[in-house]
């Protein structure tokens, strides 16, 4: 069902041109008027509206395997020297001129515009047009949550705009941050009964929907947009994660190794994902974010080094951080007894991958030993991440995987109830049953009882980090807690390991590449593009990027 939802074919090819050029379809039809004919052909039947709403699906953005933007969080660092996380974000030397942005996604939304005006305007199948319409309201929503989330309040944009014909009023004025988080929660809570809790693979669902409005709303109760602490934004937000776990639809994928891989697609934890199809433009390339070197050979980019600092939020076995006394971690054996998700995300220090045994250590002529200049093509941190990497498709060249990119999964639900609802009330018996169905997976035992609100905090955020780590959820975590202040000013760690008169001897270390710098008067958001400003000349820039 996946291929034939997302197949590449020529219909799609000659769909795309329309709705890429859909003010002039001369392209289309050599047939008189043009223009009517092609918008009769286009949304006349269900099968061709369905191929431009799948080119939309197929817009939805995935890991972004050259720099993923873990690597603008504290969680990793890219371990190819000249990338954007670590010479424009990481210093914090971008500009209106020079930045990384996520402005691209208003072409998503001009196609989700098109198809709405439409598709409401046909005379396909009420029922169908129902289901269909939710669905583009749903993308359209989350490529405003994208938007919102790095740069703030943007301009609301909900009809088709045409410069030929409207003229100078297409340039709208930003809406203020509060009037884009409404009008994204607003638009999943009005489709949220027009979607089936169950749909064709890679399909938005009510799960999708109320998961989405979730996140908005989660994010719109935390320090960075609420200042007043504001608990009835909290408990909106545990609510409607709440009837999220109420669908009784999702349950936790029992392999957390094998959750990402593409035998595992659509599994009975995921709720919203990016499909890809193997051998195709809509192939996943995660191989490439795996280990350098494999035996001497080249096998992956290593564009996502672990920081120590990630490393150090693994639990123990027994369940206990490695800050605690009794947990029984030892820093010259800083890979023993640690928690299952560390061995099945980490590749460490004489760990074995694809049956070599991997050395990051100094003197010993290691391809892989850890680079604290940023100066080679090896580890910057003393790690290399294998979450989600399939062993099959490690080589960096290989275009086979059909893995999707996870965009929602029911963990993440259950750690934002959780977190959501302690802030709200506190950590009640509910709070405890999220949390610890999540630790269960990994083999940990139950959070002690009697916790206090800031503990439980705290105990959240570790799971939240460690569980979802490498899912590009780490940045947004840290701007919607105002922790990147702390977290992104400095130094982020490596570990550094000698041979010292035949000992292993092991160093945390700054980690190469010069601090990070991040100032809270101007960086919670992005500035906006020059480029959109340039043709925009009501969009007004973010303070302090003038």
């Amino acid at each position: 069902m996946k291929k034939q939802l997302f197949k590449i074919s020529l219909n799609t090819i000659i769909i795309l041109s329309v709705s890429f050029s859909f003010t002039s379809c001369k392209k289309f039809l050599e047939v008189v008027p043009t223009n009517q004919v092609s918008d009769l052909t286009l949304w006349a039947t269900q099968d061709n509206a369905d191929l431009f709403l799948n080119n939309i699906y197929a817009s939805v953005p995935t890991l972004e395997t050259g720099d993923p933007w873990e690597n603008f969080s504290d969680n990793s660092l890219n371990g190819q020297a000249g990338r954007v996380s670590t010479n424009v974000y990481g210093p914090g030397i971008y500009t209106p001129a020079n930045t990384p942005n996520k402005w691209g996604q208003y072409t998503n939304i001009r196609k989700c515009n098109l198809f709405i005006e439409r598709v409401t305007a046909s005379s396909l199948p009420e029922d169908w047009k129902k289901v269909r319409l939710a669905e583009a309201r749903f993308l359209r929503a989350y490529f405003y949550s994208i938007l919102w989330t790095y740069h703030g309040g943007v301009p609301l944009i909900t009809d088709v705009l045409n410069i030929n014909e409207q003229g100078d009023a297409v340039f709208r004025a930003r809406n203020t941050s509060e009037e884009t988080a409404s009008f994204i929660i607003s638009e999943c809570g009005a489709i949220e009964a027009d979607l089936p809790v169950t749909a064709q693979s890679g399909r938005v669902t009510k799960g999708a929907a109320l998961t989405l409005k979730g996140y908005a709303e989660l994010f719109n109760a935390s320090p960075l947009k609420n200042p007043s602490n504001d608990l009835a934004r909290w408990e909106q937000a545990a609510t409607t994660y709440k009837k999220v776990i109420d669908l009784n639809k999702y349950s936790l994928f029992p392999d957390y190794t094998t959750l990402f891989y593409e035998e595992s697609n659509n599994n009975v934890e995921v709720i919203f994902s990016r499909q890809h199809l193997g051998g195709t433009s809509l192939a996943n390339y995660i191989g490439q974010i795996g280990p350098r070197f494999v035996n001497g050979s080249l096998t992956g980019w290593g564009h996502v080094d672990p920081t120590q600092d990630l490393v150090d939020e693994y639990a123990m076995a027994n369940g206990l951080p490695i800050t605690d006394p009794g947990s029984g971690y030892n820093p010259q054996k800083p890979y023993v007894n640690r928690e299952k998700r560390f061995y099945e995300s980490i590749i460490y220090d004489e760990s074995i991958w694809l049956g070599a045994t991997m050395i990051m250590k100094q003197g010993v002529g290691s391809l892989n030993a850890t680079d604290l200049n940023n100066s080679s093509i090896s580890t910057r941190t003393g790690y290399y991440v294998i979450k989600g990497v399939n062993p099959k498709y490690a080589g960096a060249q290989d275009n086979g995987n059909s893995a999707n990119w996870i965009i929602f999964r029911y963990a993440e639900v259950l750690l934002s109830y959780a977190e959501a609802r302690n802030e709200a009330t506190g950590p009640d018996q509910s709070v405890y049953d999220a949390v610890n169905e999540v630790r269960s997976r990994s083999d940990l035992p139950d959070l002690p009882a009697g916790l206090s609100q800031a503990d439980m905090r705290k105990a959240i955020a570790r799971e939240r980090r460690v569980e979802l780590a490498f899912e590009e959820k780490r940045l947004p975590d840290l701007l919607r807690l105002k922790l990147a202040e702390t977290k992104l000013n400095g130094t982020v760690h490596a570990i550094k390991i000698d041979i010292v008169g035949g000992n292993t001897v092991y160093t945390v270390v700054p980690a190469g590449g010069g601090a990070k710098v991040f100032d809270p008067a101007k960086n919670y958001v992005l500035p906006i593009p020059q480029s959109a400003i340039d043709k925009n000349p009501n969009l007004e820039q973010n303070p302090n990027y003038q």
